[in-house]
């Protein structure tokens, strides 16, 4: 089992406050003989009007490493793999890279940041710490 990101328990509460509901913790993907693991699985409540809600996967991000470029590239990375999984295992499951609302304004907010999440077509959930809320969707 993958150990928890130090940001697990807070976006645990702030997807549950957005109406999302946790199914998997964490959201295991094999594929090949291989085991890998997302951090969250959730769905969103269907609406009246749709046959089902939402699905989701969600990796969450902290960028601790030796530089917000290097752990963007090894944050990209992975989420590219798990991208490339979900769409062989589970196609209608979206993925989404979680990151605090600080790390989003240090890292994916600038011109770089920002050519990187729309050049690669990245999905983000931004996160407030304190008020324990997703603040932003993008993708």
């Amino acid at each position: 089992m993958p150990a928890r990101n130090i940001h697990h328990a807070v976006v645990v509460r702030a997807l549950t406050t957005d109406g999302w509901t946790i199914t998997h913790d964490p959201y295991p993907l094999s594929f090949g003989g291989k085991d890998l693991f997302v951090d969250l699985g959730a769905e969103e409540a269907a609406l009246a009007a749709e046959k089902e809600g939402r699905r989701i996967a969600v990796e969450i991000q902290s960028f601790l490493g030796r530089s917000p470029e290097r752990s963007l590239e090894e944050a990209v990375g992975q989420y590219e793999i798990y991208r490339l999984l979900l769409a062989a295992t589970d196609p209608g499951r979206v993925l989404y890279m979680d990151v605090s609302s600080g790390t989003y304004r240090g890292v994916l907010a600038d011109q770089f940041g920002q050519l990187v999440v729309s050049g690669l077509n990245l999905h983000v959930v931004v996160f407030d710490e304190k008020s324990e809320r997703i603040v932003q969707w993008i993708g």
